[in-house]
């Protein structure tokens, strides 16, 4: 017997995005279920068997995307959530990350782009229960346990701040990551981003073959970074 597909629940109010989506994601076999708002949302994320994703839209027409989010993780799910929606303020996005929300796209989106960031939220989400000791992506391997950093099998110095950051950056490879999550996990919270900013130039200069232009951590403007996951 072949495994349940992939349940993804989208909610946009949008019908014409819902048909885009639920064709698109239809032929990559994924199974979507649709809300057009936030009530219905509530109601299909609850509902039995309980869907494996959400994208959801920040503009809904009752409930906002927000207050959703807030909830939703407030009462403990631990679904992952992309965030899809029309909005270029990057405070509205920065919330939403902040609130628990996976990661994002923006309208108008790329296919491939949107199925990426679905495939990502899902391998993290499997992976949150434990870290996995070894981690590469291209020349770039850390290891964890023993805190070594190497690129093309030779050994990377890194000051202890440099090393948490990319740290923080493996835990979660692949998924944007704010300003403000890096600095409480490597800071406490005592820090600014400005600092943040000249750490990981710093780190950059070590890791990258031109820090001008990154390969391994990608700028997420205005919101924050994001590791690039294994292929």
């Amino acid at each position: 017997m072949s495994a349940a597909p992939v349940r993804i629940l989208v909610v946009d109010d949008e019908p014409p995005i819902r048909k885009l989506l639920r064709t698109g994601l239809g032929t990559q076999g994924y199974e979507v279920i649709e809300a057009a708002n936030g009530r219905e949302a509530q109601e299909r994320l609850s509902a039995e068997p309980r869907p494996d994703l959400v994208i959801l839209d920040l503009g809904l027409p009752d409930i906002q995307g927000h207050e959703l989010l807030r909830r939703w993780r407030e009462a403990g799910s631990d679904t992952p959530i992309v965030i899809l929606s029309s909005r270029t303020d990057e405070a509205g996005i920065v919330e939403a990350l902040e609130l628990g929300a996976d990661d994002y796209v923006t309208k108008p989106f790329g296919a491939k782009e949107l199925v990426a960031r679905i495939r990502v939220a899902l391998r993290h989400r499997l992976q949150a229960q434990g870290e996995r000791a070894l981690f590469q992506t291209g020349d770039l391997s850390v290891d964890l346990v023993r805190r070594m950093v190497r690129l093309r099998s030779e050994e990377v110095k890194l000051t202890p701040r440099e090393y948490e950051i990319l740290r923080v950056l493996v835990q979660h490879a692949g998924k944007v990551l704010t300003h403000q999550h890096v600095i409480r996990q490597v800071w406490g919270g005592i820090a600014d981003v400005q600092n943040l900013r000249v750490h990981v130039r710093q780190l950059r200069q070590k890791i990258e073959a031109d820090p001008e232009r990154p390969y391994y951590i990608l700028t997420e403007t205005g919101v924050g970074y994001r590791l690039r996951a294994p292929e």
